[in-house]
């Protein structure tokens, strides 16, 4: 039987580096950021929304969408965030649906669903297990801070649009720490791998 693993946590935590972990071991990812790249591509149903909900000054000269333009109009309007996600989501959880049925389908042991928003867009139905990625809050700001050169206000704005990691790591069924070193998050992930096992 499949076990459905909903990965996730909270920005600048570390998801990634989890996700790498469970690729090297070959187990398939079903990526939302990815998908919700894939979707949002020109002429897709949701892109002709979104152009029709923003406008045409959301677009790049190629007519893809300026990301970045369109991730500051949201940061800073929870009704323009709201009028995103309401045509995004639906779409990227009709995708996520898809692939997971489809890896079912082939029996794999384990499938990944890495899902940033899992608890803010209240998809963990779709899952059977929920591993959250975990830093303390002041290591987030930091890494956010350095990764995308915010400032602290710009990063905290970013932080406070999701539910805390605290909360996150509260609700989660497993935990991976990777407040400390790579070799700690590794040690924490092979044990994770022990446990479902079990």
């Amino acid at each position: 039987m499949t076990i459905v693993i909903g990965l996730t946590g909270c920005i600048a935590t570390g998801k990634s580096t989890v996700a790498k972990m469970f690729k090297k071991e070959g187990i398939p990812i079903v990526d939302a950021d990815q998908l919700s790249r894939t979707i949002v591509e020109p002429h897709q149903p949701a892109y002709i929304q979104i152009v029709e909900a923003f406008g045409h000054d959301i677009l790049l000269p190629d007519q893809t969408l300026d990301r970045k333009k369109l991730a500051q109009l949201i940061f800073n309007d929870s009704v323009k965030r709201q009028t995103l996600n309401q045509i995004v989501h639906p779409a990227i959880t009709d995708h996520l649906l898809h692939e997971r049925d489809q890896l079912i389908v082939a029996q794999h042991q384990y499938i990944v669903l890495d899902i940033p928003l899992l608890y803010e867009n209240d998809l963990t139905h779709l899952v059977d297990v929920v591993v959250v990625v975990y830093t303390t809050p002041k290591q987030q700001l930091q890494r956010l801070m350095a990764r995308d050169q915010l400032s602290e206000k710009e990063a905290n704005k970013r932080i406070q649009s999701q539910i805390s990691i605290e909360q996150k790591a509260q609700w989660a069924d497993y935990v991976i720490d990777n407040s400390k070193t790579l070799a700690h998050t590794e040690t924490a992930f092979k044990q994770l791998l022990q446990q479902l096992e079990n």
